[in-house]
């Protein structure tokens, strides 16, 4: 009774601050309460800290086998992400400077239920972190890899339940993209003999950053030319890829517009720069939005 009470509490707290909910996405798995999203946050979270101290004094997992079923898996359903959201905007005849949340009908369910399958797919993506943890890739965990991966599950949470369609399109289509391209990638990179025809790492930094930018451009494009779609959703969303952007660019800066120390390059070889199918300076802020690797 009091986690119900707790549960109705944070809800109508919720509504008080965003307003009412789209009735169209009522019922769905994991939207009609807060919590759930936010107690799987904090979870990851915890089996962070928990599992960094229980591989403190163990050696690393190689776990190239469930890398390879991930990576697969992951690709796969951004690939089906993308061509649904591309289908379902089409048959909808969609804007592409700006729109609403109604005028395309049963195309705005069919575009709601696709971003129901990518607010989902950021909870199955916490687990890039924990494969590093379990192979002791400490440097990869960054607070930008933590906050993004955080962050954006909760976020997607609000979208769906206030914003479901309409311009929220826009971004996961870019992004589904991108994960096809990059989860394919690490999931090559895991197999020894695929390493020496990956050569296009930079290339998806680029295309990564490009996204950003794009996303922020077809947001605000809907603030100049207004359709409906609400104003305060488009600033949130430019803020927030803002800050990606910042934190991007100074990672691209250093990593490849630096040439290494002579020391550096002395010390370690070119041979060894790849473990396991990643670099070993990797620290990728994830799902898509940064593949924060070093150049080789």
């Amino acid at each position: 009774e009091s986690l119900k009470a707790f549960d109705r509490e944070v809800n109508e707290f919720v509504d008080y601050m965003f307003g009412p909910r789209d009735p169209r996405v009522r019922g769905w798995f994991l939207l009609d309460s807060y919590l759930p999203t936010f107690f799987l946050t904090g979870a990851y979270l915890l089996c962070i800290w928990l599992c960094t101290k229980f591989m403190k004094d163990r050696p690393p997992f190689s776990l190239r086998t469930h890398l390879i079923v991930y990576n697969l898996g992951i690709t796969l359903l951004s690939l089906y992400m993308l061509i649904e959201l591309i289908l379902a905007t089409w048959e909808g005849g969609y804007n592409l400077q700006c729109q609403n949340l109604h005028s395309a009908g049963e195309a705005d369910i069919r575009v709601a239920k696709v971003l129901w399958w990518y607010y989902f797919s950021k909870v199955i993506e916490f687990m890039d972190t924990i494969f590093f943890v379990l192979r002791k890739k400490s440097s990869q965990i960054t607070f930008l890899h933590v906050y993004h991966h955080a962050t954006m599950f909760n976020i997607w949470w609000c979208v769906l339940n206030w914003i479901p369609c309409g311009q929220s399109f826009f971004g996961p289509t870019l992004n589904s993209f991108i994960h096809v391209l990059m989860y394919s990638y690490y999931g090559l990179s895991v197999i020894p003999s695929m390493r020496k025809y990956l050569w296009w790492k930079k290339y998806l930094t680029q295309a990564q950053l490009i996204q950003f930018l794009l996303t922020i451009v077809h947001t605000l494009s809907a603030a100049v030319k207004p359709c409906g779609f609400p104003f305060g959703c488009l600033m949130f969303q430019s803020s927030y890829m803002a800050t990606l952007v910042i934190l991007f660019v100074n990672f691209y800066i250093k990593t490849y517009q630096k040439a290494p120390s002579r020391a550096a390059t002395k010390e370690t070889p070119v041979t060894t720069e790849i473990k396991n199918g990643f670099h070993k300076d990797y620290f990728a802020v994830a799902n898509g939005f940064l593949d924060n690797k070093k150049a080789q």
